[in-house]
């Protein structure tokens, strides 16, 4: 049975089977009693959330239909403008930032849906890492296994969910922010197309990052993007509409290890990902080709690439006198992350823009019209909550654990599924990744296979939030 969490609640409040207050003070409640150890949640505006959802029912009681996700609390990555709530960033630079003004577009479209927001969830500082720890508000954990990451820079969204304190946290990817800690938290999260959601305001990494949606299920991701998805005054790269494509299966299915040759992949996780690909011929009747990293991209290697336009960027958006006069304010690998950034020349970061043009053209022309690539979304069994490798005493994870900064840089759909857990308990994330444009066909599959492999709908030693 395919699940439908945010349409059943919604569906609730809308029909007065439940109040969208007691979901509020339900959310809140697992918040104070569950996020102890966790840390996935830095600040509640719980008297305004729970004002909000009694005026909702108010209009509810009065006829008036809230929208597809009416009464639903949600939390905010603090990387997200949430009015009445500063934007820390996960930084001491903005420790003291001012409340925002406004809400960001994601948050934004949330609300007009009919959704509650209750605060902020943990993020790395400046959404620089694939962990979630932090000087300002330190370390969040995995509900699956507390002593490993739930990955970044969307961990504290990640965890959250996972955990059931809430059942919508936001996200947002820039080099795998979304995909990471779905992979780690057993949850479904898709990249979008570039473009598909419109970005609002400007993000740090100019053409690389947007938002997008995790989720305990497909019914639910579907739903989040359709809420999320559509063009806003402003961005250039914004699609003028988005809707899904003709649907269907892949006609191929390509199945490499990493998309850069970083070299063979660690045992367990080679393991995890072969018997997701029997299962993918098995179950879902899907013959699978593999190929080398060496085969898809021959003019460069995005991930060092990637290294050389976000660092760039982010000095960029900062500004060279405040990152320079700041970096002992900040985590040890935000240093080295900004470090990058002031060393990088602007032939270098210009050079690295240009080679983006030629991976575009060899995914488009590997992926066809409906094609897909799978890998692992990362090649590793996971690191420690604080931001080290097992058996590492330096904090910050390599880059050839990632498999997922190619398509923020291409602009490629990408979603990560659960497909197993490792022997630490951290789940495993298998990763698909479509041609521009077919994020249907994506959402087509991740159907079949949750069909197929359906997984729990919350952390172990934790209960889904749900009716």
């Amino acid at each position: 049975m395919v699940a439908r969490v945010l349409a059943e609640l919604a569906r609730a409040v809308r029909t007065r089977r439940v109040a969208a207050r007691e979901l509020v003070a339900l959310a809140l409640d697992r918040i104070e009693r569950l996020d102890g150890e966790l840390g996935s949640v830095v600040a509640l505006r719980a008297e305004e959330a729970l004002a909000e959802a009694a005026a909702l029912d108010e209009r509810v009681a009065a006829g008036e239909d809230p929208g597809p996700l009416a009464g639903v609390p949600f939390l905010v990555k603090d990387i997200e403008d949430l009015a009445g709530m500063p934007t820390t960033w996960g930084s001491r630079l903005f420790e003291d930032a001012p409340p925002a003004t406004r809400d960001g577009l994601v948050p934004r479209r949330l609300r007009a849906a009919g959704a509650i927001p209750l605060g902020k969830t943990n993020t790395p500082e400046f959404a620089t890492e694939g962990f979630t720890s932090n000087l300002l508000f330190g370390t969040t954990r995995n509900p699956w296994a507390p002593e490993w990451s739930p990955g970044g820079s969307s961990g504290g969204s990640g965890a959250a969910v996972a955990a059931g304190l809430a059942p919508i946290g936001t996200a947002t990817d820039g080099g795998g922010s979304i995909r990471i800690p779905s992979a780690f938290c057993g949850l479904v999260g898709i990249k979008p197309t570039n473009g598909v959601v419109a970005r609002d305001p400007i993000p740090p990494w100019i053409d690389l990052s947007t938002d997008g949606p995790l989720a305990t299920s497909v019914a639910d991701l579907r739903l989040l993007l359709r809420v999320e998805a559509g063009p806003e005054p402003g961005d250039p790269t914004a699609l003028p509409s988005w809707r899904p494509g003709p649907g269907g299966m892949p006609s191929r299915v390509i199945a490499a290890p990493r998309f850069t040759p970083w070299g063979p992949l660690p045992r367990p996780v080679r393991e995890l990902f072969e018997r997701a690909l029997a299962d993918l011929e098995r179950e879902l009747g899907l013959p699978v080709e593999t190929v080398e990293p060496e085969a898809i991209f021959r003019s460069g290697n995005p991930d060092t690439d990637w290294f050389v336009l976000c660092p760039a960027e982010h000095v960029g958006l900062l500004g060279r006198e405040v990152v320079e006069r700041n970096l002992d304010r900040m985590h040890p690998t935000t240093q080295a992350f900004m470090r990058e950034g002031l060393r990088a020349t602007i032939e270098e970061y210009l050079a690295a823009r240009r080679r983006r043009f030629e991976y575009v053209r060899e995914l488009d022309e590997l992926l066809g019209a409906d094609a897909v690539v799978v890998t692992p979304t990362l090649a590793s069994e996971g690191w420690l909550a604080e931001g080290r490798m097992p058996g590492s005493q330096e904090l910050g994870v390599p880059a050839e654990v990632y498999n997922t900064a190619v398509q923020n840089l291409t602009g490629h759909p990408a979603i990560s599924l659960p497909a197993g857990r490792s022997s630490n308990g951290v789940p495993f994330g298998l990763q698909v990744t479509a041609p521009r444009f077919r994020d249907d066909l994506l959402l087509n599959l991740a159907e079949a296979w949750e069909r197929a492999r359906p997984w729990p709908p919350a952390a172990d030693g934790y209960e889904p939030f749900e009716l």
